[in-house]
């Protein structure tokens, strides 16, 4: 199938975030695993401890980030299987609204109970 008529799915898009990477990988690595799939814009390591072992890798085409989600998905990387998913920033705010409602619930309930 050629490139121009392949489909994508709906949540499709040239940024991509990466979970599962070995804490000491480099971003060169990182640049030389992605790039192998298309030109490369930029991509963003997690270094704080609740991120290490992401990262945000963006592509200047959207079929080029199709080619590396679909293919290195479950990828073995430095002994570590890559999470590649297409970045949803949406899902994101929903998923920390939702945390920070869950975290705020358990602080009252704790203050009911009256447990530190």
């Amino acid at each position: 199938m050629s490139r121009a008529n392949q489909k994508l799915p709906a949540e499709a898009n040239r940024a991509l975030f990466v979970k599962g990477l070995p804490y000491n990988c480099s971003t060169e690595d990182l640049f030389t695993l992605f790039a192998k799939f298309g030109a490369v814009r930029q991509i963003r390591q997690g270094i704080a401890s609740n991120t290490k072992g992401t990262a945000f890798v963006v592509y200047e085409d959207v079929m080029d980030a199709k080619g590396a989600c679909d293919k290195l998905n479950g990828y073995n990387f430095q002994n570590r299987y890559l999470v590649v998913l297409y970045h949803q920033p949406e899902k994101m705010a929903k998923a920390q609204a939702d945390l920070a409602e869950r975290t705020e619930n358990l602080e009252k309930l704790k203050r009911e109970h009256g447990i530190d």
